[in-house]
């Protein structure tokens, strides 16, 4: 079960950042494939986002997994609504549908 402390970091964390990517590694250094991609998307949009390398904190790993109740790394935030992981994130991109979640201010 998600502890109240990883709770309130993830909800801290969606609640200052318009987009969000948990993900292996960083921005610097993404330490995963689904990560890079994901990043490579993001980027391209030219926004600010935020990243939380979940490799440094094993329950922050395994609480987003529960709090969103999807089981893999990378995930996507903006405005606080889960998106997806990396292949929904990339049709959402192929179908230009992504760009216009983006935008939407």
């Amino acid at each position: 079960m998600i502890s109240d402390t990883i709770r309130t970091k993830i909800t801290d964390t969606l609640q200052h950042n318009r987009i969000v990517l948990f993900m292996k590694g960083d921005k610097a250094q993404p330490m995963c494939g689904f990560s890079a991609q994901v990043l490579h998307i993001l980027n391209s949009y030219n926004q600010d986002y935020a990243t939380v390398n979940i490799l440094e904190d094993w329950e922050l790993r395994e609480g987003i997994k529960e709090y969103t109740n999807w089981p893999t790394i990378p995930q996507l935030y903006i405005d606080q609504t889960f998106i997806g992981g990396c292949d929904i994130t990339m049709e959402l991109h192929r179908k230009g549908e992504l760009k216009k979640i983006i935008e939407k201010e």
